[in-house]
């Protein structure tokens, strides 16, 4: 990965000038590169990181495992399209190991999270079976630590 996307992933707020500045590439440079990356769909989006705790804590998230039989010819990707189209889906990735696919929810509510699994996800062509896991605490989120660096009262001195 080349300076200019990895500076962007860590802060894609800093402006085209402060990007040059730290790449020794001109404005200009970084601008068509930037545009570059966009067109030809490097870059997708850009997001923030916030501490969802503190701005809401009305949600629930969960990851969900599925076994899966693919279907001939466009094996697992199907299934995916089809269930990344639902909004409650933060991500789904194809994963190596126990399961086929990971995917992410964002619910309002443990029972909204348990009506998507058994009456969306369980009901999909393909899908063998699912293992629902709930985030109780997250600590780091895209390379950035959401939790103070307080010492650990636990430890005895």
């Amino acid at each position: 990965m080349d300076k200019l996307l990895k500076l962007l992933r860590t802060n894609a707020r800093l402006s085209d000038a402060e990007l040059a500045v730290m790449t020794g590439m001109t404005e200009e440079e970084v601008t068509k590169k930037i545009a570059e990356y966009e067109d030809s769909g490097v870059i997708k989006g850009y997001s923030t990181v916030f501490d969802e705790e503190i701005v809401s804590k009305d949600y629930v998230r969960a990851i969900i495992e599925l076994k899966v039989t693919p279907k001939a010819q466009v094996g697992y990707d199907d299934i995916a399209r089809l269930i990344a189209q639902y909004p409650e889906v933060e991500s789904i990735y194809l994963v190596s190991g126990g399961y086929d696919l990971s995917v992410t929810l964002r619910c309002k509510s443990l029972k909204e999270v348990s009506d998507y699994v058994a009456q969306r996800l369980a009901t999909i062509d393909g899908v063998v079976s699912t293992t629902t896991h709930f985030f109780l605490q997250k600590y780091k989120e895209s390379g950035i630590m959401l939790i103070s660096e307080d010492k650990d009262e636990r430890v005895l001195q």
